[in-house]
């Protein structure tokens, strides 16, 4: 149903595609590409409780007294999970192999309330599908990494205070002329990363299909999905919204397509246990935002593809 547009996408994605392979050295490095940012699509703000379990964090604290903040500080650095995948988020700088992005900045920023120094931190690249794991088993400290704020998460791990407003967008090739989320998913070969909320999204439960989907495709990070677009083997992509700018900015051919659904916020996840940490990581957004770190960030890192003014996403 869709072999033409599939072809007109392969053949224009070409080009990114070996910029990938080539110019980063293989898989697990952005698509880098001399193109204009894609005209942003600011979405509607998402309501105060999108998360619906923000209230559940602890209240911001300066107090460095407590076990986990202590062990951090005897052990000298701060071990982060981060994406070295998502462009303008985390991602491997082929140039300079450095991880940067709006969340390394933030790692960056908690690193130096915590040790008085950006730098004392350890980066640890972790799949979407393995976050929920690395802060559980305590693999990281904590993980910072585009991971949306949800109940069910809570469940099992904590998380900061939201720090930045999404939900979920719709990546297509440009050539298909999507207009609606519903019509670029209905009759698609979709694709989503494994264990992220777009799934959740397209595949809630028992045998449901709300969208209508031929097939969903389910891989280890979003940027596996670009990559198939790419090559014509999935017609669509479910992703964070933020996610979904940073693909259209990365590669010229595929572009954001209908409205926004699934308000939600992000937040940095750690360990239910330790509280004290939550409580100061809760404090450092405060000052985060109010020195102005967030808005630097966000005008080096997303404006050019999100659109000039953050007001949408500011948490």
């Amino acid at each position: 149903m869709r072999s033409t547009v599939a072809r007109t996408a392969r053949l224009g994605g070409v080009a990114v595609l070996a910029a990938w392979l080539l110019g980063a050295g293989g898989p697990g490095a952005p698509v880098r590409t001399a193109v204009q940012r894609p005209e942003a699509v600011p979405p509607q703000a998402a309501p105060a409780s999108a998360g619906g379990c923000e209230d559940r964090t602890p209240a911001p604290s300066r107090s460095e007294s407590g076990p986990k903040v202590q062990q951090i500080k005897q052990r000298g650095t701060l071990i982060i999970g981060v994406d070295q995948n998502s462009y303008h988020w985390g991602y491997r700088n082929p140039q300079t192999g450095r991880v940067e992005g709006f969340d390394i900045d933030l790692a960056r920023a908690v690193a130096k309330a915590l040790l008085g120094d950006p730098d004392k931190v350890t980066y640890r690249t972790v799949p979407t599908a393995k976050r929920m794991e690395a802060v559980k088993n305590g693999q990281v400290d904590l993980i910072a990494r585009t991971m949306t704020i949800t109940c069910e998460r809570w469940q099992e791990i904590a998380f900061s205070a939201p720090y930045f407003a999404s939900g979920q967008r719709l990546v297509v090739p440009k050539a298909a002329k999507v207009t609606s989320l519903a019509q670029g998913l209905r009759g698609s070969r979709a694709c989503v990363a494994d264990q992220s909320s777009s799934q959740a999204v397209l595949s809630p439960g028992g045998n449901r299909n709300p969208y209508g989907t031929a097939g969903i495709r389910v891989v280890e990070n979003q940027l596996d999905c670009l990559v198939l677009m790419q090559l014509g083997q999935v017609d669509a992509t479910l992703t964070d919204t933020a996610l979904a700018a940073a693909q259209a900015a990365q590669d010229p051919t595929v572009e954001q397509a209908g409205e926004q659904i699934a308000f939600a916020h992000m937040g940095i996840a750690m360990r239910k246990e330790d509280t004290d940490l939550v409580a100061r990581v809760n404090q450092v957004l405060v000052d985060y935002r109010a020195d102005g770190g967030w808005r630097a960030s966000y005008d080096h890192w997303l404006a050019g593809s999100m659109g000039a003014d953050p007001a949408a996403y500011l948490r």
